[in-house]
């Protein structure tokens, strides 16, 4: 698949069918090592600029798929072929989606506040009843730095043995937690999908389908969790239009 170089990083240039096939072919013939995959928006990208742990875990991902609607629009406009935003909170229905027809998929929720796991869960036995919850599990806060926890986590996803494990601890937590882990993670697929989780289980509404396509999704968010957001969207809308005009202006100076 082609990737296109934007921010820093790469991202695959795919639609959300041919991301949904990737992993299929991850799951049918497993490597022996986790594949892993990174959804970046807005505030990963300018996160990405200087976290030396992030850009690591990007360096590794198995798929890196544009979830912000900014992203792609940017893409774009600098003349990087990005054909559609391929979103973790749509990755995940639609991989489930999937599985239902194909039947035997098998999931493990990580993350989400205690209880919410197990709503969606829940969701997905009554939505999606040929795909398989083998585990749910919310871990405690600070888990990352508890090597005992870390250990437990492991364990439980090894007696689970999913197909795939669905990270819902935020970012860079996730991204950095399974990047670290992930020739540990006995699971051939992880996706790290923020708030997806609690999207599943009704947890946090999602933005109208017209707001998600036309890339005001963030709107929605802001509105939902302003004071969680409104100081992280403040910055990222002064910065990220400069990682935009850096890099067009690098492309003007290298073109002969």
């Amino acid at each position: 698949m082609r990737r296109v170089q934007i921010f820093g990083f790469e991202i695959d240039a795919v639609r959300m069918p041919e991301a949904i096939e990737r992993l299929f072919s991850w799951i049918d013939e497993p490597n022996g090592q986790c594949r892993y995959v990174i959804t970046p928006n807005v505030d990963h990208t300018v996160l990405f600029q200087h976290h030396e742990g992030l850009q690591r875990a990007y360096s590794e991902a198995g798929m890196v798929l544009a979830d912000g609607m900014p992203v792609v629009v940017a893409a774009r406009l600098l003349g990087r072929r990005v054909p559609e935003r391929v979103a973790g909170s749509d990755l995940v229905p639609a991989l489930l989606s999937a599985g239902q027809q194909r039947g035997n998929l098998k999931v493990y929720l990580l993350g989400a506040e205690a209880g919410v796991a197990d709503r969606a869960a829940a969701r997905i036995a009554r939505d999606w009843p040929a795909v398989t919850v083998v585990g749910t599990y919310s871990p405690p806060f600070g888990f990352e730095k508890d090597e005992r926890e870390t250990a437990e986590i492991l364990s439980r996803i090894a007696a689970a043995k999913p197909d795939v494990l669905v990270v819902g601890l935020g970012a860079p937590k996730q991204e950095l937690w399974v990047h670290a882990h992930r020739n540990e993670i006995q699971a051939p697929v992880a996706l790290c999908v923020g708030a997806t989780i609690d999207f599943l289980a009704g947890e946090k509404p999602r933005a109208p389908r017209w707001m998600r396509s036309t890339g005001l999704e963030w709107v929605h968010r802001l509105a939902s969790e302003p004071k969680r957001l409104f100081r992280r969207y403040a910055r990222d809308a002064w910065i990220f239009p400069q990682l935009v005009w850096r890099e067009w202006a690098t492309a003007r100076v290298a073109k002969p």
